[in-house]
């Protein structure tokens, strides 16, 4: 599958239909753009079942300052419309291949209880009722307790032979 072109239009139908979408930002005035274009295009004929698309910062500059792209290339990885990674900088073809590897052996369910942890921490009313159980302590209070009659009849023995 060769790339595709991004742009507003097709952006959110591209990212809803692909398990796996990797986006190139670049720009025809930019140098390291052009040596990561050829890279990117052969690495996504290797990779058939996974979209690899481009935006042309100059042209989509909504789009790119949506993603807050500073400088270019950039390299964004979505999986399940989760943006797993992003980064500038022109990578080479087997550190490319690497990073979808990486991207393919993820546990996306880990990555959603994650998020789903990172968002749970705003509220505290899960935790609070998970630390309020004091069963445990109760019974360890009750053993102790029975200890200590123990203790206190030996003491009273002791005091009537010195008497």
């Amino acid at each position: 599958m060769a790339t595709i072109s991004l742009n507003q239009e097709n952006f959110q139908d591209t990212l809803n239909n692909n398990a796996i979408l990797l986006i190139d930002f670049w720009a025809d005035w930019c140098g390291p753009c052009k040596m990561f274009g050829p890279v990117f295009e052969k690495v996504s004929e290797k990779h058939q079942d996974i979209a690899f698309a481009k935006v042309d910062t100059q042209e989509q500059q909504e789009l790119a300052a949506a993603f807050g792209i500073q400088s270019i290339p950039t390299l964004a990885i979505f999986r399940d419309q989760i943006l797993l990674y992003k980064n500038p900088g022109a990578l080479p073809e087997n550190a490319l291949d690497d990073l979808i590897q990486q991207v393919r052996d993820l546990n996306m369910d880990d990555i959603r209880r994650e998020i789903e942890k990172q968002e749970a921490e705003n509220g505290h009313g899960h935790q609070h009722d998970h630390d309020h159980d004091h069963g445990h302590d109760h019974d360890h209070d009750h053993e102790h307790h029975h200890g200590h009659d123990h203790e206190h009849d030996h003491d009273h023995d002791h005091h009537d032979h010195s008497h």
